[in-house]
């Protein structure tokens, strides 16, 4: 409250188009919370008043993701705990995950993909609850993984959805993104069907990539860069 009245001022007074803005996000965001609302539930059309809820920091304004945890018998299709949840987060429209942590814990004690996989099958699950909260998770967030691989190792980054090659280069370190020359792309999918990077490169499917190429999710990358 005391915030608005002081922005309000501001605005009135000395007729500042900022401070008008952010009068207005509050007044709207103060108007949910009143109602019994997420701050979330507002949404602002223009960049300016998106901005301006951003810089708030209202913890009611983060995405939520609901992760039920439910026995095993109840792991594919839920039960009626689950569907309350449903029921009371519907205005949200926020997802929600339903998981069965003794589950999970079972398919951590197996060693190889194949068991695993063999475990999933007979539960009735398609892939693991860890896996799905992940990717829910990564998706609600705008946030991907490209790959680097050397002799040494072999690392996932995660970047925001959209960063282009410099951006991603400087996840690694900031002297890649200061010195980015370019990048040698490798698509996840031509990887996995040729098996290695010689065999790529002697398809035609090694990409060199400048500054302005956006990442896509699954990119194995090499950064040139001088610094």
């Amino acid at each position: 409250e005391n915030r608005i009245k002081r922005v309000e001022k501001i605005a009135q007074v000395g007729n500042d188009k900022n401070a008008k803005v952010e009068y207005g996000v509050l007044t709207a965001i103060r108007e949910a919370l009143l109602e019994g609302k997420n701050a979330r539930s507002v949404v602002f059309e223009s960049k300016d008043e998106q901005a301006a809820a951003r810089n708030l920091f209202l913890l009611t304004s983060k995405p939520v993701l609901y992760v039920c945890n439910v026995d095993e018998g109840s792991a594919v299709s839920g039960n009626e705990y689950v569907e309350r949840v449903r029921e009371a987060v519907a205005p949200e429209g926020a997802e929600i995950l339903v998981v069965a942590a003794q589950t999970e814990a079972d398919i951590a004690e197996l060693e190889t993909f194949e068991e695993r996989q063999e475990f999933l099958k007979d539960v009735g699950l398609e892939e693991s609850g860890v896996n799905r909260l992940i990717k829910a998770a990564y998706k609600l967030l705008d946030l991907e993984t490209f790959i680097t691989a050397g002799e040494i190792e072999v690392r996932a980054w995660t970047y925001k959805r959209g960063w282009k090659a410099p951006q991603c280069a400087g996840v690694i370190h900031t002297d890649f993104e200061k010195g980015f020359i370019r990048a040698q792309v490798i698509k996840y999918e031509d990887f996995i069907k040729y098996g290695s990077e010689s065999a790529v490169r002697e398809a035609g499917l090694l990409h060199i990539e400048g500054k302005e190429y956006v990442v896509q999710d699954g990119d194995i990358m090499h950064f040139l860069f001088n610094v």
